[in-house]
């Protein structure tokens, strides 16, 4: 079965109203990025950055996969199917997605702000208690942050990510502008005769246009011209 491998960043969550990230106007959700993704801004009041959170998963509960995460889904019929993503929602899971690969966080999840990535302290939050009250702690006696990726942060997931390219028959990369870094050097893992879709409304960068076939749709309507190519 013949290994397909996705790359998706914001524009695959926006058709369900799901805004991740840095947009053009370096705010998130009306907050300006440097307040509620930096470690800086975390620093500097974890108070404000963790209500930030609270609001935006309460957000994410409501939130449901649209057709493109389903086709995504669906093509796990015909191809052994990877999705790494840039996104912290849990929209490809929704969706029935069995191996997603996060590489910056997730937004369903809490953890140490001593050490994001001790596993024993990565508590999974439910919709019925997605709130991290002030002042809560995680076990290590450290205050609860969001299990995501500040900017400036190092990338964990990036070289599990890089090998999982490096083995795709079809890599296919959705919203997102491959100007971004770590993330956007993950095309260069891609072997060379390797097929590379990009479906994005948006022009192609120019460093990038070479190798990749450029479906200019957003996320469903992109898949469901995908699906027809394939």
């Amino acid at each position: 079965m013949k290994k397909i491998v996705f790359l998706t960043g914001a524009g695959m969550s926006v058709e369900s109203g799901f805004k991740t990230f840095r947009g053009n106007d370096g705010l998130w959700e009306d907050y300006p990025v440097e307040q509620v993704a930096t470690h800086e801004g975390w620093v500097t009041n974890p108070l404000l950055v963790n209500n930030f959170y609270n609001i935006l998963r309460k957000k994410l509960f409501t939130a449901k996969p649209n057709e493109g995460h389903c086709l995504i889904k669906e093509l796990e019929n015909d191809y052994e199917v990877m999705v790494i993503t840039q996104n912290v929602d849990d929209l490809h899971e929704k969706a029935g997605s069995a191996n997603v690969i996060h590489l910056h966080g997730e937004l369903t999840k809490v953890c140490s702000s001593k050490d994001p990535y001790d596993s024993r302290y990565i508590e999974q939050l439910t919709e019925d208690n997605c709130d991290v009250a002030p002042g809560a702690c995680a076990g290590d006696g450290s205050l609860l942050r969001p299990f995501i990726v500040f900017f400036g942060e190092s990338v964990p997931m990036i070289e599990p990510a890089a090998e999982i390219v490096a083995q795709a028959d079809i890599l296919v990369i959705i919203g997102t502008s491959l100007v971004v870094y770590p993330a956007a050097g993950l095309v260069q893992y891609a072997r060379p005769r390797t097929p590379i879709y990009l479906i994005d409304p948006d022009d192609t960068p120019a460093h990038a246009s070479g190798r990749l076939t450029h479906i200019k749709k957003g996320a469903s309507e992109g898949m469901k011209e995908l699906m027809k190519r394939l």
